[in-house]
């Protein structure tokens, strides 16, 4: 048996379909609502329950072999810090200790390239792998702060005795709600916003980050390891013409320069004070990608093997993905470039 959370997430949607083809019997978390949307979802064990509470988790993990840690939240409005630490590291915490309370359980944690801590002042090059160091003198985001210390319980759980790995992926790409998580982009791309930031974006394919997981977790005897998932850096204006270009739209063409951003961010985070609404840019969304850093995969490349899918080629899949979907146009709105 077979532990997922966060079944109706991006990676959970494309991981719980895997396991099934595999043959393996599949329980999962969810909160709300069964996702039906998530193929195979009729031969699935759902459990409902919050994330943080042990009682679900222990009762989730009896008789289960592996674990797959996929809930997380993914955000960079000021408000959600509380909420980030709640979800990614009190839950990634109560997962850790559900699993040590089941002897022989091996936990694959999804993490993000941002618990790496973004380059040193230091560096010297654009390039950074597994060995990177959190640098705790150094300011970082909510969420990054949030993936870090979520890792802390994974590394607390291997020195207890827990066999566990961990993949850090850079920015997935996938076919799944416009609202959510990376997919958000595709929706800029696809309303024709204008404008534009400058900076590339470290980006992989669902599809191999749910094989790389599969691969390190049930193929490889290894513990206390983490390994980058990433095909590589785009610019993001050249995603957004990639984009744009499946949708047979137009792609944004006017860069916002770096002085503009932060008054718009300052100006968004006094309208969010003032009104409750989340801001349409953060400092830390406004600041992203001026540092260009490219995260080496070389790692799990040679643990499994494996290459990872070429990002035009994802990109023109998740387009055509999301324009096959049931409900294919975006709702109308602003997100987030």
């Amino acid at each position: 048996m077979i532990f997922v959370t966060g079944s109706s997430g991006l990676i959970g949607s494309y991981l719980i379909p895997a396991l099934l083809a595999r043959g393996f019997a599949v329980r999962a978390l969810y909160r709300e609502k069964i996702p039906g949307h998530v193929q195979g979802a009729a031969q699935v064990e759902w459990v409902e329950g919050d994330l943080r509470d042990s009682g679900v988790l222990r009762e989730a993990t009896a008789g289960v072999t592996h674990v797959f840690h996929c809930a997380g939240l993914v955000s960079y409005a000021p408000q959600d810090g509380e909420l980030l630490r709640q979800v990614n590291v009190e839950g990634t915490a109560a997962v850790v200790d559900a699993c040590l309370a089941r002897p022989g359980i091996r936990l694959c944690h999804v993490s993000s390239v941002a618990a790496l801590g973004g380059l040193p002042a230091t560096a010297t090059g654009p390039k950074l792998d597994e060995k990177a160091k959190w640098d705790l003198g150094a300011a970082h985001p909510a969420y990054a702060t949030s993936k870090y210390l979520g890792e802390t319980e994974v590394w607390r759980g291997v020195a207890e005795g827990l066999s566990a790995v961990i993949v850090n992926p850079a920015v997935i790409l996938g076919a799944t709600n416009w609202e959510r998580s990376s997919t958000q982009l595709f929706r800029y791309a696809y309303k024709e916003h204008s404008f534009y930031t400058p900076g590339s974006v470290n980006f992989v394919d669902v599809r191999d980050v749910v094989e790389a997981m599969l691969r390190l977790t049930f193929e490889l005897d290894v513990t206390g390891e983490r390994y980058i998932l990433s095909a590589g850096a785009l610019p993001l204006i050249e995603f957004f013409r990639q984009a744009a270009a499946c949708f047979g739209k137009k792609p944004p063409t006017v860069q916002v320069p770096d002085w503009a951003a932060e008054i718009i961010w300052r100006f968004e985070h006094v309208r969010g004070v003032l009104t409750g609404s989340r801001p349409l840019i953060t400092k830390d969304t406004a600041r992203a990608g001026r540092r260009p850093v490219v995260y080496q995969a070389a790692k799990v490349q040679q643990a499994t093997g494996m290459r990872f899918r070429p990002l035009p080629e994802t990109i023109q899949w998740a387009c055509a993905g999301l324009m096959a979907a049931p409900n294919s146009t975006p709702a109308s709105g602003v997100v987030q470039p």
